[in-house]
């Protein structure tokens, strides 16, 4: 866990989700996230290979996230966009939950699509599941909670940084409190200032997912609009 004073860039996920991000913005990606030792650079899919190819040797993670952003997509789909991105190098699987399903309380089916990725992984890679807290009643997000740690995930995650609202440190500590010490927290969505970063750190969160990583190690804040 963080301690005030020590530096935050071995929390953060260096985060690049734009649809428009060409290879060259992923080549800086890596550069920065070597330069400042972040924890690991978060991506589509599509780049996970060149970010690996980057990174290759050093101890910076590659992080791809699945059914990215609104998770309605088939649970197969999922499961096998998460093997894909495990095979091209990815060893953390950022997962969007069936946020449709659990709105409609259909729990089994939510389970089941988490436990399909965490399956599909063979655990090559820890999975962290998204909740998109904005758009859930804290029961929901509660619950969400326990299907995750249920379906053998490794890490509850706030935001899409797509959705409604993003992180906040009454959800941070409400998630913290509705998994078990095995469990991460991930803390993603409008953080974008060393202030915030380090509220939601001390709220209980083991990550941060960003794209104002530099700016927050840096001591100042990102432009309003960045993930």
């Amino acid at each position: 866990m963080w301690t005030p004073g020590q530096s935050v860039a071995s929390f953060i996920d260096h985060t690049l989700l734009k649809a428009e991000a060409r290879a060259a913005d992923f080549v800086k990606l890596c550069e920065e996230a070597l330069a400042h030792r972040f924890f690991s650079v978060c991506v589509n899919g599509r780049w996970v290979r060149l970010c690996r190819e980057q990174l290759s040797g050093t101890d910076v993670k590659v992080c791809a996230v699945v059914g990215f952003p609104l998770g309605a997509g088939a649970t197969r789909a999922k499961a096998f966009e998460a093997a894909a991105a495990v095979e091209d190098g990815a060893s953390e699987i950022d997962m969007v939950i069936a946020i449709g399903k659990l709105l409609d309380r259909d729990f089994d089916s939510v389970q089941r699509d988490i436990a399909s990725v965490v399956q599909a992984v063979q655990g090559g890679a820890l999975v962290k599941v998204i909740l998109e807290t904005g758009a859930l009643t804290d029961e929901l997000k509660q619950e969400a909670c326990r299907l995750s740690e249920a379906a053998g995930a490794d890490f509850v995650k706030t935001s899409t940084g797509f959705g409604p609202g993003g992180a906040t440190e009454a959800d941070i500590r409400l998630m913290r409190a509705s998994v078990s010490s095995r469990l991460g927290v991930k803390a993603s969505g409008g953080v974008r200032d060393t202030e915030t970063a380090a509220k939601m750190l001390l709220a209980g969160a083991s990550r941060i997912g960003t794209s104002s990583g530099i700016a927050i190690i840096g001591g100042g804040a990102a432009a309003s609009g960045t993930y």
